[in-house]
C-alpha cells in the first residue's frame, strides 16, 4: 500500500485547519514552542550585548542591530504562527513547486544587479538593511521535497536507483547554486540532512554508505582545491600561523570563552566584542555567551538545543504518517546539525564555516525561515498519535 500523508489533500480554503476545535496541544508541541521562544528571546538579548560596540562605531547607535533583529523576530513569530497552522499534507501536495520556487530565488543573489556581495560571497538580495538569504528558505524546501519523494516511493525502496534519482538531482542543483555563491558550509549541512532523512526513511544501507563516502570525497576536493578554503583549514589546525588573518576569529573566540570561566564576566561586559572578534553578533555569538555568562551559560544554551532535538525526535516517532515523520526528522536534523557546526567552529573543534547559531545569532533570514520550519514541526506535533 502506498504511503500517505494523512488521508486527504486539502484545498487552499482548508489549509489553515491544523488544529481541531477543542483539541489539546501535545507535550511535544508545548515544549518545542517554549524552547524556541526562550532561545530566540535570549538571542535578542545577546545580540544587544554582542553588537552594541560595532553598532555604535558603524551607525552611531548601540541599539541599531538589536532594533533590526527585533523586527526580524516579530516577522519570524508570524511565520511560525502561519506554518504551524498549515496542514502538512498541503506541503506534500506543493513540494515540487516549492522546491522550484526556492531554486529560482537562489539564482537572484548571483545576478550582478540584484545580488549583494559581502566578504566575497554573494548570498543575499534586497535593499538596505532588508536583505534575504534564500539558501535558508531552500533548506526547508529541500526537506519538504525529499520527504515527499521518500513518502511517495516508500513501497519501491528496494529499487533504490529510482528513489535516489530525483533526490540526487535536487541536491545537485542546490549544491551547484550554493557553490557559485560560494557557500560550502550550508551545502554540507543540507547534504548531511538529506543523508539522515534517507537513513530514517529506510534507504538501503549499502548504497547509503556509498553516498556518504562520495560526498565526503567531493567535500574534501572542494575544500582543498580552493586556496582560501585551504588556508582556513590550515588556520583550524594552527590559528597562530596567521593570527591577524585567517586565525583571528578562532583565536579571539577562544580568548573570549577562556576569559568567561565558569560564571562569566557578566552580561554586557565582554572584551572581545570591542572590535577584536569579527562577526561577534552573528557566527561567533556563542563566544560572547561563553565570555559573559561562562561555562554555565554555554551549557544552558546547549541543553536547550538538545532538549529541542529530543522533542523533535519524539515528534517524528509519534507522527501519524510517514511524510510528517520525515518532515520532523529533516527539520530536527537541520537545527541540531547547524548548531553543532556553529558551536564546534567557535570552540575550535571544527573549521569555520560561516553558519549562524539557530535562534541566537543575528540575522533575519536565518531566524525567519528556521522559525517557519519549527512551525511545520509544530504542525506535525499537533497531529501525534
Amino acid at each position: 500500500m502506498a504511503a500517505t500523508t494523512g488521508g486527504r489533500r486539502p484545498v487552499l480554503g482548508r489549509v489553515l485547519l491544523a488544529r481541531e476545535p477543542g483539541r489539546r496541544r501535545t507535550t511535544e508541541y508545548n515544549a518545542i514552542l517554549g524552547i524556541v521562544l526562550v532561545l530566540s528571546l535570549f538571542g535578542l538579548l545577546m545580540v544587544l550585548s554582542a553588537s552594541s560596540v560595532t553598532a555604535l562605531y558603524e551607525h552611531g547607535n548601540s541599539w541599531y542591530e538589536t532594533i533590526r533583529q527585533a523586527g526580524w523576530f516579530v516577522l519570524a513569530v508570524l511565520a511560525l504562527w502561519v506554518t504551524q497552522r498549515v496542514d502538512h499534507a498541503f506541503l506534500h501536495r506543493y513540494a515540487r513547486a516549492g522546491f522550484v520556487a526556492a531554486m529560482v530565488l537562489l539564482v537572484l543573489p548571483l545576478l550582478p544587479v540584484i545580488g549583494i556581495e559581502v566578504n566575497g560571497s554573494s548570498r543575499w538580495f534586497g535593499y538596505g538593511m532588508f536583505r534575504i538569504q534564500p539558501s535558508e528558505l531552500a533548506k526547508l524546501a529541500m526537506i519538504v521535497f525529499v520527504a515527499r519523494v521518500l513518502t511517495d516511493r516508500a513501497d519501491t525502496m528496494r529499487d533504490w536507483r529510482a528513489v535516489l534519482k530525483p533526490i540526487l538531482g535536487a541536491v545537485a542543483v542546490f549544491a551547484l547554486l550554493l557553490m557559485l555563491e560560494p557557500n560550502l558550509g550550508t551545502t554540507m549541512i543540507v547534504v548531511a540532512i538529506v543523508l539522515l532523512m534517507l537513513f530514517v526513511g529506510g534507504f538501503p544501507m549499502g548504497p547509503l554508505i556509498g553516498l556518504v563516502v562520495t560526498f565526503v570525497m567531493l567535500a574534501s576536493v572542494a575544500a582543498f582545491r580552493v586556496s582560501w578554503r585551504f588556508k582556513r583549514l590550515l588556520s583550524y589546525t594552527d590559528p597562530w600561523s596567521d593570527p591577524l588573518g585567517t586565525g583571528l576569529q578562532s583565536i579571539q573566540s577562544r580568548v573570549g570563552i577562556a576569559t568567561g570561566g565558569l560564571r562569566g564576566v557578566g552580561l554586557g561586559n565582554s572584551r572581545v566584542k570591542w572590535l577584536f572578534l569579527p562577526e561577534a553578533d552573528t557566527d561567533f555569538i556563542f563566544a560572547i555567551v561563553g565570555e559573559e555568562l561562562g561555562l554555565l551559560g554555554c551549557l544552558a544554551v546547549i541543553a536547550l538545543l538538545l532538549a529541542l532535538g529530543w522533542f523533535g525526535i519524539r515528534t517524528a516517532m509519534r507522527a501519524t504518517d510517514r511524510f510528517g515523520m520525515l518532515l520532523a526528522t529533516g527539520i530536527t536534523s537541520w537545527i541540531l546539525l547547524q548548531a553543532f557546526v556553529n558551536i564546534g567552529a567557535v570552540v575550535g573543534l571544527l573549521p569555520i564555516t560561516g553558519v549562524p547559531l539557530p535562534f541566537v545569532s543575528a540575522g533575519g533570514s536565518s531566524l525567519i525561515f528556521t522559525m517557519a520550519a519549527v512551525g511545520v514541526l509544530l504542525s506535525v506535533a499537533n497531529r501525534e498519535t
